[in-house]
């Protein structure tokens, strides 16, 4: 429902409440008040007005099927007192402004007063003659000739008018107060509702148009408020999102311009050397020459491998790559993963070899393809950083009730404990050979943004000396 069909609503309520509380507060203080003056004569007054205005009812009603002019008859003037006596009423003919006949003495000040007191509609009226409450009614006859023709009807009430201003008092004191009272509770539960939120709602808009995306706007209000205040937070939330992630990638920016002028820099500068080498003929056998060339291609297929990994990077960070997950049996995949690296691996002189340490077939979802960049990110540190003559690296697949691990260990050279927490940041390095090898500094930072989009987690284990192993957990399926 809109704030505007709420609003009338609950004022249309507020009215209806406060008739019927009015109403049941007056019958109630009705009934005290006529056990305070007397409730036998207060409901003797109550039917002898019932019973007056029937009576006058009658009359009228007879009157009606006559004309002024049966009333000067002497017969229907007998008939009129003998029906106003009944009642204890009088009665008075009346032409223009004349008594003509009057079954009580009246002078002309009491005519001028009842002609003066008479009600409207033809409804009943209250008169006070000579100290004395008269209920007031009439019948008004049209005369053809323009005379005014009136047949008046009085009947003497007692009528305890203390009693009835103090129950008029009350029923309209309780009904202003019953009413002020709901609309003040309307009022407030309105502010509490639209007025409150929309000034908190004005306010958070304020900062968030000074820049400050800090302030929670709280879901709070009635229908289109709380409605403005949810979409009003999203907008702040996604802003605030947006901002993130251009200042990361503003920071991201910076930091690979920095790191790439640093880390391009040694195979530039190679390239560079070994090119004016055969321009200045310094290789001038087609064997140096051809070596010189060969170096001078590896170096920039290098330059061209540290870009791609500084691209990936940026882009998994920002989380702008889409992930393609699909139900994978990981025995096979690695498998596979093994067998691609075993030539190579054999080439460099190290032996790899897969572990399967589960019982029965295992899957997960993984995206296949970004899966295979982390296994061969790690096999490749482990080659580069391998110091033996009887390299040895393992795949090793297990599982627990709700997970796969697998883990690549191999023999070489380890890391220090200090390191250890540092070697998935970008560009990190932990000691001098590391430093001075080659490559983008990227790839164990590459394998955990790859891993941890997989809801996965990846560690490492190692000491000096004893080798390496990295871990992987991911969810099994």
């Amino acid at each position: 429902m809109n704030l505007g069909r709420r609003f009338f609503l609950l004022n249309s309520i507020t009215v209806l409440i406060a008739i019927v509380a009015t109403s049941v507060a007056a019958v109630v203080f009705f009934a005290v008040l006529a056990s305070v003056y007397g409730r036998n004569s207060t409901m003797e007054d109550l039917k002898r007005v019932y019973e007056v205005r029937a009576g006058f009812g009658e009359i009228k009603r007879r009157a009606a099927a006559a004309n002024f002019e049966n009333f000067l008859d002497a017969g229907f003037q007998k008939e009129l007192a003998v029906s106003v006596k009944a009642l204890g009423a009088d009665a008075a003919l009346v032409k223009n402004r004349e008594i003509i006949f009057s079954t009580k003495k009246m002078d002309r000040l009491d005519l001028e007063k009842c002609l003066g007191f008479l009600p409207r509609n033809d409804e009943e009226g209250v008169i006070e003659l000579n100290n004395r409450t008269y209920i007031l009614d009439y019948i008004d006859f049209n005369s053809h000739e323009g005379s005014k023709e009136l047949l008046l009807l009085m009947a003497p009430v007692k009528v305890n008018m203390q009693f009835y201003q103090i129950l008029i008092l009350f029923t309209i004191s309780f009904f202003v107060l019953t009413f002020v009272g709901l609309n003040l509770w309307v009022s407030i539960s309105f502010s509490k509702g639209v007025i409150a939120p929309v000034s908190r709602l004005k306010k958070a808009a304020s900062l968030i148009s000074s820049g400050d995306l800090s302030c929670e706007i709280v879901e709070e209000g009635e229908g289109e408020v709380r409605e403005l205040c949810r979409t009003l937070e999203q907008m702040r939330i996604k802003l605030k999102e947006s901002v993130y992630l251009q200042e990361k990638y503003d920071e991201n920016r910076k930091f690979l311009v920095s790191s790439i002028s640093h880390d391009l820099k040694t195979p530039v500068t190679s390239i560079k050397g070994y090119i004016e080498g055969v321009l200045d003929g310094v290789a001038k056998t087609p064997e140096k020459m051809q070596t010189y060339l060969e170096t001078a291609r590896d170096k920039a297929l290098l330059v061209n491998a540290m870009i791609d990994d500084l691209l990936l990077y940026s882009k998994l960070d920002l989380n702008q790559i889409p992930f393609n997950f699909e139900k994978t049996d990981m025995k096979k995949y690695f498998e596979d993963c093994v067998a691609d690296h075993q030539y190579e691996f054999e080439k460099a002189r190290i032996h790899i070899e897969f572990v399967y340490e589960a019982k029965e077939s295992i899957f997960a979802l993984i995206d296949k393809e970004r899966m295979k960049r982390v296994i061969q990110n790690i096999l490749d540190n482990s080659k580069k950083y391998m110091n033996r003559t009887d390299g040895k690296i393992q795949l090793i697949l297990r599982e627990t009730r709700t997970s796969l691990i697998i883990e690549v260990k191999d023999n070489g050279a380890g890391i220090d404990e200090e390191a250890l927490p540092y070697i998935f940041e970008r560009f990190y390095r932990g000691d001098a050979s590391r430093k001075s090898s080659e490559g983008s500094g990227l790839g164990l930072a590459i394998a955990r943004q790859i891993v941890e989009g997989h809801d996965g987690r990846i560690w490492a284990v190692s000491a000096p000396g004893q080798g390496t192993s990295i871990l992987i957990s991911l969810k099994k399926v």
